[in-house]
């Protein structure tokens, strides 16, 4: 919770605490990573005991722990108290010594990206505010390092769990909770027209990413099949009015699949789509460990397919995307120990 949510909280069980002691009491808790709720000082020996006896803490149980050699990408398996699974990924950043965490906003995902090996699971829940947070605190406190972002790309939509990931982002940055700065936290969505309206409408903070990855109706509908339920032009008309709260650049995410969205009826698309949009393009290789799945483009076709969007005027970042000897990568989060999977 932040300050003001403890206090609503204790409130409706007619207490009153000063915001100070509020304060400390989750810079304790979330701030430090404490597992003693109590301050050294400052906070009085009531709200302690209110504190016990109306809420809970308890931690994630990690189940499992792997680190890619190539990369230092490290993935964590978590389990919640009813038995769900969930992965958060640690990644490492250019700076020496800093990190981001990927995290997870649901169980599973309803989503059905043909792409993504999360989307094939189905979706079993969604994950609670405070189960991201400890998935964040757990990954910080298990190595040496400085967490300075954290990015809910991991298994689920964000969007489908709206409030509960703005929840949870709005702890992460909060000065008594994860300290992680608001333009360090990034929410990605496939595409869900009404909440990126009511993100948009609510002007947070947190960077916003739309993982676009074909601007051809159809295509995008096979490969994303919720795609099918907005109209393109929907899609771009609430990207635009975002686009003009936000006054950055709208980042689209491409995950780029060898003869699928690589050609130039795709560069002819995102140009229609684009129109008034002020751009950056995130692109990185589509990542299938299936014998028949999608492949990665040669370097020949990924360099046409850029030098096609090179008329949009646009930034292009060409993403690595680490961890793929651990199935830690982009697209790859799959629990190898998920109830009922063949592993």
């Amino acid at each position: 919770m932040r300050p003001e949510d403890l206090d609503q909280h204790l409130r409706s069980h007619g207490f009153a605490a000063r915001p100070e002691q509020l304060r400390r009491v989750l810079s304790e808790v979330i701030s430090h990573g404490s597992a003693d709720i109590a301050p050294r000082r400052g906070v009085a020996r009531r709200l302690l005991e209110m504190l016990e006896e109306t809420t809970r803490r308890q931690p994630l149980e990690q189940v499992e722990c792997v680190s890619d050699p190539d990369d230092r990408f490290v993935k964590y398996l978590f389990r919640s108290p009813d038995g769900a699974l969930t992965e958060a990924v640690r990644i490492p950043l250019k700076k020496e010594g800093c990190f981001t965490v990927c995290l997870s906003s649901q169980v599973g995902c309803a989503m059905q990206c043909d792409f993504c090996a999360t989307g094939r699971l189905g979706l079993k829940r969604n994950l609670l505010a405070w189960e991201m947070v400890a998935a964040f605190l757990a990954v910080r406190a298990a190595a040496p390092g400085r967490v300075t972002g954290a990015v809910f790309q991991g298994q689920g939509e964000p969007f489908h769990n709206y409030d509960e990931v703005i929840q949870a982002a709005s702890v992460l940055s909060h000065p008594n909770g994860g300290r992680v700065s608001a333009r360090a936290i990034t929410i990605s969505t496939v595409g869900l027209v009404p909440q990126i309206r009511r993100y948009t409408e609510e002007g947070h903070k947190f960077r916003l990413i739309l993982s676009l990855t074909s601007a051809v109706p159809a295509r995008r509908a096979e490969l994303l099949p919720v795609a099918g339920k907005f109209a393109m032009e929907d899609l771009a008309d609430a990207m635009r009015a975002y686009d003009a709260r936000s006054k950055g650049r709208t980042t689209l995410a491409w995950v780029l699949m060898d003869g699928v969205n690589t050609g130039d009826d795709e560069v002819a698309a995102i140009q229609k789509f684009a129109e008034g949009l002020n751009l950056r393009f995130n692109l990185i290789d589509v990542n299938d460990s299936r014998p028949d799945g999608y492949r990665p483009p040669g370097e020949a076709v990924r360099k046409r397919f850029m030098d096609g969007l090179q008329v949009l005027g646009a930034p292009l970042v060409r993403r690595y995307s680490g961890g793929g000897r651990r199935h830690a990568a982009c697209g790859m989060l799959a629990s190898t120990r998920w109830p009922g999977s063949e592993d």
